[in-house]
């Protein structure tokens, strides 16, 4: 395995973990209001995406790359459409929940093809893995607030 190919495919999972960062950040305040048990998972998975960008930024720079900070084209096109629907709809709630389900669920398969695809090295891959891990959960956690509603 080539450590340029590890660095390469860590840094599009730390421009996946940016988008999630972004997108926790600008929930719209008139939603949270609206149904305050969000307010503390939106806040909760910020701080994680926080813990998770960390993570991925050492592995970077311990195999000697220069972490990409920067968000994906996709992620920016994503936010405006979803700025735009908010804008347009009574359902602040059930938007934001679509959103944040169909965020974590490309997070999820950008995650399993950086493990399926033999880029990362065994520590990289363990790091990924657990990250994995957390993004199912809120996936399922989301999910779950969502059938609540």
């Amino acid at each position: 395995m080539e450590n340029n190919k590890t660095v390469e495919t860590l840094n599009e999972l730390l421009q996946i973990i940016n988008d999630r960062i972004e997108g926790f950040k600008n929930i719209d305040s008139k939603m949270i209001e609206s149904y305050s048990g969000l307010k503390e998972e939106y806040d909760h998975k910020l701080v994680e995406s926080y813990n998770m960008r960390t993570e991925l930024t050492a592995l970077i720079e311990e195999k000697g790359g220069d972490p990409n900070n920067t968000t994906t084209i996709a992620g920016g096109i994503h936010r405006a459409w979803l700025d735009f629907k908010n804008s347009i709809s009574s359902d602040q709630d059930e938007i934001s929940l679509e959103t944040v389900l169909s965020g974590e669920n490309a997070a999820i398969k950008a995650f399993e093809n950086a493990l399926k695809s033999g880029n990362l090295c065994s520590e990289s891959s363990k790091v990924v893995q657990d990250q994995l891990q957390e993004l199912r959960s809120s996936y399922d956690k989301f999910s779950q607030l969502e059938k609540n509603l």
